[in-house]
């Protein structure tokens, strides 16, 4: 697990909430698709690593 791209991802979270917020909030739908999709690459970073982890502890057990 690399903490870091873990907390890459969760920062990339929050900038999409964030993006999203204000989007909302000026009424730009252009602010609102790019905060989801930056909320979208964050939970795929996130699965990502999951993953990582998943293959790293079957080769630990074996």
């Amino acid at each position: 697990m690399s903490l870091e791209e873990r907390a890459k991802a969760t920062a990339k979270n929050v900038e999409g909430k964030a993006q999203e917020a204000v989007g909302k909030v000026t009424g730009d739908p252009g602010d609102q698709v790019e905060g989801k999709a930056k909320q979208v690459e964050a939970q795929a970073r996130h699965a990502k690593e999951d993953v990582k982890d998943g293959v790293k502890k079957g080769v630990d057990q074996a």
